[in-house]
């Protein structure tokens, strides 16, 4: 669920409690909602932020998770691959949560000795297979990571855009 589907059932439960209980009850319910949403955006802000000292900013997009996207999807038009921001965003967040430092230590490929790494959890056979020339060939930086990951998908399902659970 993305936080902005999150945000608006907030927002809804929030509107039924005015309904319901009066406008003294709705300023207390409408305030978690705003704060929550403010908190969710700053938290993956952050997040991006903070886990992406050493990885490098290539096209003057800014060095954050917006910035990955866009610079992957500049990339991936470039090469032909499909796909779309809310696709990869979405994938990303459930993926990682946003965080291109994210490592799975505790599903099969990580039992199998290959952990799926970075903001899409690709695992170093598939990142080597798929790698886009013109990223960084690590799995963790996060628009190489961003841009094998779709193209992975684009051969697989299509598109990033029809992915919706793990792949």
């Amino acid at each position: 669920m993305t936080t902005r589907t999150r945000i608006a059932r907030l927002r809804t439960i929030g509107l039924t409690g005015l309904a319901t209980t009066g406008a003294a009850a709705a300023a207390l319910t409408l305030m978690p909602a705003n704060a929550q949403a403010a908190e969710l955006t700053q938290a993956h802000t952050s997040t991006a932020v903070t886990a992406s000292s050493g990885n490098s900013s290539r096209t003057g997009s800014a060095n954050n998770l917006d910035g990955w996207i866009k610079q992957s999807l500049q990339i991936m038009k470039s090469k032909g691959i499909p796909g779309s921001y809310e696709g990869l965003k979405r994938n990303i967040m459930r993926e990682s949560g946003g965080n291109p430092s994210a490592q799975n230590n505790w599903d099969v490929n990580a039992q199998k000795g290959t952990p799926s790494k970075g903001l899409l959890q690709v695992i170093d056979p598939t990142f080597n297979a798929y790698h886009v020339a013109g990223t960084a060939h690590s799995v963790t930086d996060p628009v190489a990571n961003i841009t094998a990951a779709a193209n992975y998908a684009a051969h697989r399902y299509g598109s990033i855009d029809n992915v919706n659970s793990a792949y």
